[in-house]
């Protein structure tokens, strides 16, 4: 049984995300392992809640409950956000996937342009940075907040 945290709850809703198309590309898969990590989500659970997005297992969650966030979902957005940025290209899975995480961490645009900043102040000591950053300037041109 999935214990009922906001970190299962939200990793849950993330999975469904990536399954709506019926697949979980490699692009989602890193971007849904990073956040399992960050979110401190166990592999038996990060499997579980795979089952219950493929409706193999009943969701045990109220979907009308809330999330109650913590502080840490600016670093975990963030997180997500570099992982995207560190292929060559946020496809729309991705983007889908990064949507959905903002609207239910409820980044606002001053929040993700903070975001923004910690990753170009990143990149003074990350030998990858300067594409990191090419890539995030070209997301932004192309998926406005």
């Amino acid at each position: 049984m999935l214990e009922d945290t906001t970190a299962n709850r939200l990793y849950l809703q993330l999975v469904e995300t990536a399954l709506e198309d019926s697949i979980v590309t490699d692009d989602e898969a890193t971007i849904l392992r990073i956040l399992a990590s960050t979110l401190g989500v166990t592999p038996s659970d990060t499997a579980l809640c795979l089952s219950i997005a493929r409706g193999e297992e009943l969701n045990p969650f109220d979907e009308s409950d809330g999330i109650e966030l913590s502080m840490g979902t600016v670093s975990t957005y963030q997180s997500a956000l570099i992982a995207a940025l560190d292929d060559e290209v946020i496809t729309e899975d991705e983007w889908a996937l990064l949507d959905h995480l903002r609207r239910l961490l409820s980044i606002q645009p001053d929040q993700h342009a903070m975001i923004e900043e910690a990753i170009h102040a990143m990149a003074d000591v990350d030998d990858q940075g300067q594409r990191r950053i090419e890539r995030l300037e070209r997301f932004m041109t192309v998926c406005p907040l």
